[in-house]
């Protein structure tokens, strides 16, 4: 077997590890999937303007968010439904994140209490998919608060769940329900139906959405609340942050921005940051990449905020372009997933190390060695192709 070198190398090894329909759940966008193609297009179009001649002989990836120091500047993006890919996979990911010091963000469907999670990674941060419903909000918040976590990270573009053709062309819906055909697809790949499928059910039994809420027990993923899965999120809107906001005297982040007003009106309510995201292209299609937001939201909020982004991040060179932009940081999702579906906890340990590794090298190529001092001098102002199919 080839070493895996590159973080691609690892998409691909989870390509062929992972039943097909938990694949296109992990990997895969909204309808046509432009967003998520425009997230890679959007690093793509870009170019670096390094300096050369420059002592980088000491070189620091690491930034400061709220007050902390990190590792370096790509975090974890919320990822739900993590038990599909490995068992336990949120606490691997827990574990390995605190291990490395990077910044961590749990999902509110993950299915390891966040009350062990925050055991396992101190400074780890809870993102809700929060209905409009105040008496909810609250109880969710103060069991935030009670499992000592001092950030709250609240999605704000999942008011609905998108058209997601390729998983429903599969039979994967949530919750989720086993047919034949998932059956089968599972019986192909023996690797992940016995360590993965066969362990969690015999070992845990049917994983739980046990963070979505103030109920720690929570409900079976075959199983829809009694309020339903998704059920008020549509009505949660600027009142309901607002008073979240009044209520929550940690640190309050909004996920999901990609216009600048939102951005401005985020800083109004006295929030500490935002994430500029299009959701990996899983949510509205045919949306801006988070990338080609990021400067319009920066410009508009200043210093207000902590701007951080996420959405295609694949490469510590994506890391530093993001940082150029005015970013103090990135997310990714998918591929520590597909690490974690790989090889577990040491796999994602990997994955960090890669992204590390090739933040130092572009560093040190670009002239610059210190992360926190990458800025527009680093990139060109313009992109330099216009995007795939786009006239212009």
């Amino acid at each position: 077997m080839a070493p895996r070198v590159a973080i691609a190398d690892y998409e691909a090894a989870a390509r062929r590890r992972l039943p097909a329909a938990v694949w296109e759940f992990v990997s895969g966008g909204a309808e046509d999937d432009v967003s998520r193609g425009r997230n890679a297009e959007a690093f793509a179009r870009r170019a670096f303007r390094p300096r050369i001649l420059r002592d980088v002989s000491a070189r620091d990836a690491s930034v400061e968010l709220f007050g902390r120091r990190y590792a370096a500047p790509v975090g974890l993006a919320p990822t739900g439904f993590n038990a599909l890919v490995r068992r336990r996979c949120d606490a691997l990911l827990a574990e390995a994140f605190a291990q490395a010091n990077h910044p961590h963000i749990v999902s509110g469907v993950s299915s390891v209490p966040l009350e062990e999670l925050a055991r396992i990674n101190p400074n780890a941060w809870y993102q809700g998919y929060f209905p409009g419903d105040d008496d909810r909000i609250a109880r969710t918040v103060d069991r935030v608060g009670a499992a000592g976590i001092g950030t709250i990270v609240v999605t704000a573009d999942v008011p609905v769940i998108s058209n997601r053709e390729n998983t429903e062309r599969l039979g994967f819906r949530a919750p989720f329900r086993l047919t034949s055909r998932l059956a089968l697809d599972g019986l192909l790949h023996p690797r992940w139906s016995v360590e993965t499928f066969a362990a969690t059910l015999l070992k845990d039994g049917i994983p739980r959405f046990v963070n979505l809420g103030e109920d720690r027990t929570g409900v079976r993923v075959t199983e829809d609340p009694p309020q339903g899965l998704r059920a008020g999120r549509d009505r949660l809107d600027w009142g309901c942050v607002e008073r979240l906001r009044a209520r929550w005297p940690g640190r309050l982040v909004l996920k999901g921005v990609l216009e600048p007003e939102d951005a401005v009106r985020a800083a109004e309510l006295g929030l500490d940051g935002v994430i500029v995201s299009n959701h990996g292209g899983r949510q509205l299609d045919y949306a801006p990449a988070s990338l080609d937001a990021l400067p319009g939201v920066v410009a508009a909020v200043g210093e207000r905020l902590v701007v951080m982004m996420d959405g295609g991040v694949r490469r510590g060179a994506h890391a530093l372009m993001a940082l150029a932009l005015g970013a103090r940081a990135v997310f990714a999702g998918r591929p520590f997933l597909y690490a974690a579906a790989v090889d577990g906890g040491p796999g994602v340990a990997r994955m960090l190390e890669l992204f590390r590794k090739e933040i130092l090298i572009d560093l040190a190529l670009l002239g610059c060695p210190r992360a926190e001092d990458v800025g527009p001098q680093h990139l060109r102002p313009h992109p330099i192709f216009p995007p795939s199919g786009d006239p212009t």
